[in-house]
């Protein structure tokens, strides 16, 4: 009767090591100076990016929250906005601002295939959230628009992948596994 309750026990102190989902929200203050943004910032890859913070107050290029916010370069392909995540998460989106007629929109690629792209966001003086439209797993993403370097972004937000419910069976049925054979080995 002990093992049952030990096992299970277990099986909860597991589970509480795993993962769990958490929003991430890359807001560019924590930058604290003008720059290119560096290549592996909030666990992100942006090395394939020219992506430029800045946190002096210029209209319409307005941050969301505190002072900095980040541009691409102008006139800059939409290659040059990508941005890779290390592992697979889901993207819900970024706040714009800035010249009316530079539209942004999403477009979300795994595995190298191109699998969402977002609604299109023509931005303005006051910041607007661009939502993803897309909740399954991306592992890059492109920023495209006609007029790069003519708009900012701010608030960037995703939440890391979690284990998939067949890796919590998995570990439960192991567990159950061990339990069992801890018992038969008592009992003989």
């Amino acid at each position: 009767m002990k093992l049952p309750v030990i096992s299970l026990l277990l099986a909860v102190a597991g589970a509480s090591f795993l993962p769990s989902a958490s929003a991430t929200v890359l807001t560019f203050d924590d930058l604290g100076a003008d720059g290119v943004v560096p290549m592996n910032y909030g666990g992100l890859d942006w090395s394939a990016s020219s992506w430029f913070a800045f946190g002096a107050p210029q209209q319409p290029y307005t941050a969301h929250s505190g002072d900095y916010r980040v541009a691409a370069d102008f006139e800059a392909a939409d290659s040059s906005t990508t941005i890779s995540f290390g592992t697979p998460a889901s993207f819900q989106g970024a706040w714009f601002a800035g010249l009316q007629g530079a539209t942004v929109t999403f477009q979300l690629y795994r595995a190298g295939a191109l699998v969402a792209t977002s609604a299109t966001l023509d931005p303005g003086e006051t910041p607007q959230f661009l939502a993803s439209g897309y909740s399954g797993l991306v592992d890059k993403l492109v920023v495209a628009s006609p007029s790069q370097g003519s708009y900012v972004m701010d608030d960037f937000s995703f939440t890391a992948a979690v284990p998939e419910p067949q890796t919590y069976a998995l570990l439960l049925a192991g567990l159950c596994a061990l339990s069992i054979a801890a018992r038969r080995r008592a009992n003989q």
